[in-house]
């Protein structure tokens, strides 16, 4: 079934988001089509009942909403759809030039509630069983200096890829994160050796005027899509239980190092994370941990104590 084009009332205030998004918000690749997926399939459902995005109204996106839950949508899935719309009509109201407001239809306009489910990490043991890596081949070599980088540092997928040659130094490895921020983080042994046995080797791949730290039989910067494959290859090669994604290796770094430090803050820092509040549901602790953290550490808690 062929999908009717939108219109240039539709479809030009949606290019010139994704440009806003591009160049000022330095969003991903991945993000940008997220965004521009469930903003074109909104625009399919609204044109049906309005000429423009400045003609929806406020029951129009309710209507959106409940026609999503009644198609089975899960409720994550219908709050990210609701979301991009909120950003959009916030854009067209940031960049508005008649004297007539743009309103924002979709500002109170609530998804369903759905729980946040906590992200599953590796314990040490495992996490251990992971990287005990052969170095009987140059890409086994190349794999095991990416999870061990990427458990050492807590790098997002996106800065593995993104880093190059020049940004290890001294220990440490400058990322360029989300937002186009950049931030330095350091590095362990266990990776840094990792490193050096892959940089020992690199030459088979890379040419000498690729930049690029990590890279692919292509002679090329390697992936996201190669390295999801190649974890999770390994994950299956090494007995792991559980699917390996890098996210997971990211998750991992942040618990065991707020388990083994209880400092939130520096844990933030490392990770990129803007706010506290995302580190806080990012990396779980269980309750026995916490209240051990509390008896150690709280003045009230070791009065109680030693009464």
């Amino acid at each position: 079934m062929t999908q009717t084009p939108l219109t240039d009332e539709w479809a030009e205030p949606i290019t010139a988001f994704m440009a806003h998004l591009r160049h000022e918000k330095h969003y991903s690749e991945h993000t940008l089509n997220q965004y521009r997926t469930q903003l074109t399939q909104a625009a399919l459902y609204f044109c049906q009942y309005a000429s423009a995005w400045q003609q929806v109204s406020g029951e129009q996106i309710r209507r959106y909403s409940m026609k999503l839950r009644s198609q089975n949508y899960n409720p994550r899935t219908i709050n990210l759809k609701l979301s991009c719309i909120r950003s959009l009509y916030k854009f067209l109201k940031l960049k508005s030039q008649s004297e007539q407001a743009v309103v924002n239809p979709a500002q109170g306009i609530r998804g369903p509630k759905f729980q946040k489910p906590l992200p599953k990490n590796l314990d040490v043991d495992q996490m251990g069983q992971l990287l005990e890596i052969p170095s009987d081949d140059a890409l086994a070599v190349r794999d095991k200096a990416m999870m061990e980088l990427m458990y050492s540092s807590g790098l997002r997928l996106s800065e593995l890829v993104g880093a190059n040659l020049l940004d290890v130094k001294d220990g440490e490895i400058r990322v360029l994160g989300k937002g186009g921020k950049t931030r330095i983080v350091p590095v362990g042994g266990k990776a840094l050796n990792a490193l050096d046995d892959w940089l020992n080797i690199r030459t088979q791949y890379a040419p000498p005027e690729e930049p690029a730290l990590f890279v692919s039989k292509l002679k090329r910067r390697i992936s996201p899509r190669h390295v999801r494959a190649r974890m999770k290859e390994w994950g299956l090669k090494q007995g792991i239980s559980t699917p390996i994604h890098p996210h997971k290796l990211r998750h991992s770094f942040a618990t065991h190092l707020l388990e083994s430090s209880g400092d939130l803050r520096a844990v933030q820092e490392m990770l990129g994370h803007a706010s506290l509040s995302a580190t806080q549901v990012y990396t779980h602790l269980d309750f026995q941990h916490l209240a051990k953290v509390y008896d150690s550490a709280h003045p009230r808690a070791k009065k109680q104590k030693d009464e």
